[in-house]
């Protein structure tokens, strides 16, 4: 239960943080050559980015309105079990759990192993092992306490600024390259849903910005200005990167760096030393975002084992006496995120991630429609008037038609991953039953 004094402690400049501290991360550095291999032209690839956010904003601004009516930890499993029933919040959560988390981890895992290599000469060969040490080294901290994940979380948060801030202004100032219709190089065939797909992963981490609905002080009028400007923010950031990058670096070069393009436009820009330094910066900002996802996903199977919900509940549920963690829910993600890291590579398992959850994301996006209709989610719980999404019912369309898209768009992509996700997903529903017996029994 939240207390009355947290529910008013957050302001507008405290909630346009969250939002743009729990969207950057790895993407930005990560997928600028993905996006511009999968158009084939710099422009349509700043296009991308820009339809990226639009679809974010707009569905950012949906989630907003059905997190305030529903202003419960959990988030999205909580939002589909809530609007749909305990059925469908158990598949989202299975799918959470399965997929979405330790794909998200294990492709952090190995963006981070592929530049840390880079950034100090290492063989190849070491870069997954590299994803790997790091993945273990940060469940083990973070199953020694939240106390410790939090504060590393605090110390490498403020990082990932740094390098985006040099890259934009000494980019755009020094660069000479230029950036628009430049060719990429690719002579396959070009997909628009594609690099918009990357964008998204760079985007990600927008449906936390509606959990702080409840927490506001006046959030009917707080947390659409704080999505706005936030998601605005971090859309100019985005742009603007690759704009500085595309102003040091042929479109063609940026695709055969790839994660290494950032780092190289750094040592353009800056010589060797300061070239490290941004990488350094960048790794950093990789490593903390990566720690924030093993600090947060192993909740979502720890709260559905509490409820009884899960496979082997009676462990995952299970509290360390001295550490007070979950300690087998956070080595559940760990194993599963390691298997995936050893059968896939990065951009497989971000679009994986991506098509997982956008298929519960539009059931989300569906539900502002169905709340509006029900009197028992429209009643203020406070003085205050609920928050309604902007430009209703414009706004949610564009997140519903935005998401049908790219699942559409991945379908044809990559029609066995998305074949793999759904069947993974599905195989919760014999899960479901059983344990829902078991429950009953």
């Amino acid at each position: 239960m939240m207390n009355t004094e947290l529910k008013r402690s957050i302001g507008f400049m405290t909630a346009t943080t969250i939002v743009i501290g729990t969207v950057i991360g790895s993407g930005i550095f990560m997928k600028p050559a993905i996006v511009i291999d999968s158009t084939g032209n710099s422009t349509l690839a700043l296009l991308a980015w820009i339809i990226g956010g639009i679809i974010t904003l707009a569905s950012g601004l949906t989630i907003a309105e059905v997190s305030s009516k529903i202003p419960e930890t959990g988030g999205l499993y909580v939002y589909i079990e809530k609007v749909y029933g305990r059925f469908w919040g158990f598949l989202c959560g299975w799918m959470q759990t399965i997929i979405y988390g330790p794909a998200v981890i294990g492709a952090l895992g190995l963006y981070f192993g592929a530049l840390f290599a880079g950034v100090f000469a290492l063989p190849k060969e070491s870069e997954l092992w590299i994803g790997i040490i790091a993945v273990l080294f940060l469940s083990v901290v973070n199953m020694l306490g939240s106390q410790f994940g939090g504060m590393v979380q605090s110390v490498l948060t403020a990082a990932k600024l740094l390098p985006i801030f040099l890259i934009i202004i000494f980019g755009v100032v020094k660069g000479n390259v230029p950036i628009f219709n430049m060719d990429s190089g690719n002579s396959q065939t070009i997909s628009m849903g594609a690099a918009v797909l990357a964008t998204l992963w760079a985007y990600d981490g927008w449906m936390n910005v509606g959990f702080v609905a409840g927490e506001m002080k006046n959030p009917a009028k707080t947390l659409p200005k704080a999505i706005i400007t936030g998601i605005l923010i971090v859309m100019f950031a985005y742009v603007a990167v690759n704009v500085a990058l595309l102003h040091v670096l042929r479109a063609d070069e940026i695709v055969a760096l790839g994660p290494n393009a950032a780092s190289e436009a750094a040592t353009i820009l800056f010589g060797a030393f300061g070239g490290k330094f941004i990488a350094i910066g960048i790794l950093i900002s990789i490593f903390g975002c990566l720690n924030g996802k093993i600090l947060t996903f192993p909740r979502m199977p720890f709260a559905m084992a509490t409820d009884g919900l899960f496979p082997f509940s009676k462990y995952l549920a299970h509290i360390h006496p001295t550490w007070r963690t979950p300690v087998f829910a956070t080595l559940a993600q760990m194993a599963i995120a390691i298997v995936m890291m050893l059968l896939g590579n990065a951009d497989r398992l971000t679009d994986i991630a991506i098509f997982s959850v956008f298929l519960f994301y539009g059931f989300a996006f569906y539900a502002v429609f169905l709340l509006r209709k029900s009197s028992l989610f429209n009643k203020p719980l406070s003085n205050e008037p609920l928050y309604r999404v902007p430009l209703y019912p414009f706004t949610p369309i564009v997140a519903i038609v935005g998401t049908a898209y790219i699942i559409m768009s991945t379908v044809l992509h990559a029609p066995l991953d998305t074949f793999l996700s759904i069947v993974v997903t599905l195989s919760g529903i014999p899960v479901y039953y059983a344990m829902t017996k078991k429950r009953q029994g």
